[in-house]
């Protein structure tokens, strides 16, 4: 056994390092394809982990690689058709790969880059219940750095191409890159049609390679016993590693090892990335228990009876640290996946659809589990729930609680539609009469609803609380719940799941090997190729193994038709309505403020908002297009919600009603919904919703003293608070001879009071009592301000009347002096009408 640690270096290797640095792209690999053709496979097992770093970067994302996720077609078309041509499945890496299987290589892979469960549970000495890392751990020499696991080359090769897609980080510039036409997209496709193929009953193999690649080698034993998460079971791979071959066997048995490999290695690196609080979650007390016995069993065969002081003290220890791995949350930072990361899971999901269900009519059948089927339609029938189902479920819940509360969210909304529609992506799609009339779900589906009921119901309830806490006026949310509703609303699709819910709420029979098989989840380690459990007729029976194995014995089921759903349901609709209501509003009052803003309003001759508008959400930027297109999803989704849950007009106008969504008479929007207490008004939850969501709004207004108020975007900063000081130091200055002016009873104390009294603030609205207090304590007298003149619409103003009067020949200082007589004849004018305005209000 070779290892490449152990390797002297290579003139090859060092001859590839250079040419890396100094040949250009395409002539580095034209050489590498002559190297892997001329050199036998115990030369380029030496250069083999180099070169997959080097294509799919480094594990740590310091090294890029070949930037896979970066390579388009239309901006790099050279580099672009050699990377692909080098990658084929049928290319010349792949022959490099199946050259050193043939020789039974193996390769060092640190368990410290996998997902974290994986991790954890590895180095807390417990093997992962998937048969990837079965007879592949490796314990580190003395003076070692860390665990590793031994992978052969085909394994080591697909492990870095699938975690190349979460350890390297995209560039800065590859922001705005589209993830499908990415080199690293086609490649994931190319990989999925060809070792999962929808036609035929065997692999495709390489015309020019020497031979069929030799099955995987036995499993090595490892140095320390690993106890499983569930029951011991055999390898997948329990045929190949005992070599059992046969002139007339099936050619799938000696390839269905590639599909199963690439599928594993998938799942496990893209999906088992939640914490490890869930993971345990899902495992059965019976499970539990075991890891427990065999601890302790363990502990007692490494002690002698000599000495048992120590062996209690280990034993101890043992118990403690298994007891905190077993009950203590995880910590640390969740994982959180990125668009492309959910966007390949996608594609993932849809392949898997159609490569599960591209079985022929009779096979799928009972009697197809026969000996005559072969190796890869049996592996076509346990793809999905064996290998992807629990990971997937946690995997989407994860998505769900911790994916931020923005558009992005629809990658991993897409991504669970995919999966709750098989019938999109079997090979026989049913055909649509027209577009108008929705395509009826066939009852053939029946059993996948039932067998993944909580992919439907839980995170149905779960997408329902993201829902209630989005602004519903976006259109990019309103799409969501658009798309949503459409789904569920697929006719015949809600009374399937109504019916798995039935089935899985029955009263249980009391049946002794039944009860016995309840308390295990189900046993998604053994091998497909092993034989299969007998067929159980019992519906019911298939559903509660399904939810008690995804959510464990002690889970509280929540159906997705009962009462509390149906408040949320309720609550939606009632949302819903709101938001149609605002986005009408919003509309409404965007064209009033565009239609009321004359051309020459920016120069100061019409009243200007000093509060500042209202922009709640996107509508602005988009304009009336949107408004349209958000009224058309919302109208949509809530006649599918209707209809799914049966909701009358009746039931939601109560519901409009009873939360205060009505407009008042004038059709404005109301304040926001709160109560008076003793330090003024107090949001309630609806309240601080209405707010969040931009249903409605309080009527700011700036309270405090005009001269602090804060400076407005019209303004010229540095002039403001030049004037403020000057004024202030005016007011500081003539304070007694201007509040003696403004106490006149004739016409000069009427000129100075107009000029000089700053209006009461006894007629602003809206103010609380603390604040009604402060405002009556102080104390308001006669001041000047100069603030307007710091306006740059006074100053325009101020110079096109200079221009103006230099075309009739008037210059600067006669036509300042007509501008203050001007400015004096308006204010006698409007003296003498607010003195008659107060002897009439007297």
């Amino acid at each position: 056994m070779a290892f490449p640690h152990l390797q002297q270096p290579s003139f090859l290797l060092a001859s590839l390092k250079a040419d890396s640095v100094n040949k250009p792209f395409a002539q580095r690999c034209q050489d590498l394809v002559k190297v892997i053709e001329d050199f036998p496979a115990k030369e380029l097992q030496t250069i083999f982990p180099w070169l997959v770093e080097s294509i799919f970067g480094s594990l740590d994302g310091v090294l890029v690689g070949w930037n896979l996720r970066c390579l388009q077609g239309r901006v790099s078309p050279v580099e672009y058709s050699i990377a692909m041509e080098f990658l084929d499945p049928g290319g010349p890496m792949m022959k490099l790969v199946y050259k050193l299987q043939a020789e039974d290589y193996k390769f060092d892979f640190p368990v410290s880059y996998l997902p974290g469960p994986v991790k954890a549970s590895i180095q807390e000495r417990v093997l992962p219940d998937s048969p990837l890392y079965h007879n592949k751990v490796q314990f580190p020499p003395p003076g070692g750095l860390g665990l590793n696991l031994a992978l052969s080359p085909f394994e080591y090769y697909l492990f870095f191409f699938a975690l190349s897609l979460i350890t390297q980080k995209p560039l800065p510039g590859a922001l705005h890159i589209r993830t499908s036409d990415c080199a690293y997209f086609i490649l994931v496709d190319r990989y999925l049609s060809w070792f999962l193929p929808t036609e035929g009953n065997v692999l495709p193999l390489l015309s020019s390679s020497p031979g069929a690649p030799s099955p995987s080698p036995a499993p090595r034993t490892p140095a320390m016993p690993f106890a499983s998460y569930g029951l011991h079971h055999t390898s997948l791979l329990k045929r190949h590693i005992s070599h059992q071959t046969s002139v007339n066997a099936d050619p799938a048995s000696h390839e269905i090892w590639r599909s199963e490999t690439l599928l594993q290695v998938f799942v496990e690196m893209w999906l088992h990335h939640y914490s490890l609080e869930m993971y345990q979650k899902m495992q059965s007390p019976h499970a539990k228990l075991e890891v427990l016995h065999y601890r302790l069993s363990v502990s007692s065969a490494l002690h002698s009876p000599a000495q048992p002081s120590l062996q209690a003290l280990h034993a101890y220890q043992v118990l403690a640290a298994l007891v905190l791995f077993l009950f203590t949350p995880a910590r640390g930072e969740p994982f959180m996946p990125t668009e492309e990361h959910v966007l390949v899971v996608r594609l993932l999901l849809k392949h898997l659809h159609a490569f599960s269900h591209s079985l022929k009519a009779e096979q799928l059948s009972p009697s197809a589990h026969s000996h005559a089927a072969s190796p890869l339609e049996e592996f076509k029938r346990a793809a999905v729930p064996r290998f992807v189902q629990q990971k997937l479920y946690l995997f989407l819940q994860h998505c769900f609680g911790h994916w931020p509360l923005d558009a992005s969210f629809r990658a991993v909304l897409e991504m669970w539609l995919s999966y709750l529609q098989p019938w999109r992506y079997a090979p026989e799609k049913q055909a649509q009469s027209s577009d108008s009339q929705a395509r009826c779900v066939s009852e053939r589906w029946a059993p996948f609803v039932q067998e993944n009921l909580l992919m439907y119901t839980k995170l149905f309830v779960g997408f329902l609380s993201r829902a209630l806490r989005t602004d519903l006026v976006s259109p990019k949310n309103a799409l969501m719940v658009f798309r949503v509703a459409k789904v569920f609303a697929q006719p015949n699709l809600a009374e399937m799941i109504q019916k798995g819910e039935q089935l899985f709420l029955e009263p249980e029979l009391v049946i002794p090997h039944r009860q016995h098989r309840l308390l295990a989840a189900p046993p998604f380690t053994s091998s497909f190729l092993s034989s299969w459990p007998p067929a159980v007729t019992d519906n019911s029976f298939k559903v509660k193994s399904h939810v008690y194995g995804l959510e464990g014995q002690d889970c509280k089921y929540t159906p997705m038709f009962g009462p509390e759903v149906r408040t949320l349901v309720l609550r939606l609709a009632q949302l819903i309505t709101q938001a149609k209501q605002t986005a009408k509003c919003l509309s409404d009052q965007c064209g009033e403020s565009a239609a009321a803003r004359p051309f020459l309003s920016w120069l100061g001759f019409c009243p200007t908002d000093t509060n500042g508008s209202y922009a709640a959400n996107d509508l602005d930027e988009l304009g009336q297009d949107s408004v349209r297109k958000t009224d058309e999803y919302l109208e949509k989704a809530l006649e599918y919600l209707c209809q799914m849950f049966r909701l009358s007009e009746a039931q939601l106008a109560q519901l409009t009603l009873a939360l205060g969504t009505t407009q008042d008479e004038n059709g404005k929007k109301q304040l926001p919904d709160c109560i008076v207490g003793e330090d003024g008004l107090i949001l309630t939850p609806l309240g601080r919703y209405q707010i969040i969501n931009g249903l409605r709004k309080f009527d700011i207004e700036y309270q405090g003293d005009a001269e602090l108020q804060p400076i407005r975007s019209y303004e010229i900063a540095s002039l403001v608070r030049l004037l403020f000081r000057l004024s202030s130091a005016i007011n500081c200055r003539f304070a007694g001879q201007m509040a003696a002016l403004c106490s006149r009873a004739d016409f000069l104390g009427s000129f100075c009071r107009y000029h000089l009294t700053e209006p009461g603030l006894a007629d602003r609205h809206l103010l609380s009592p603390v604040q009604r207090g402060r405002t009556a304590s102080r104390a308001q007298g006669p001041r000047l301000s100069l603030r307007f003149l710091g306006s740059y619409r006074t100053l325009l103003s101020l110079l096109l009347a200079f221009f103006v009067a230099s075309l009739f020949c008037i210059g600067p200082l006669p036509c300042t002096l007509l501008l203050v007589l001007g400015y004096l004849l308006y204010a006698v004018a409007m003296t003498l009408l607010t003195e008659r305005g107060k002897l009439h209000h007297l």
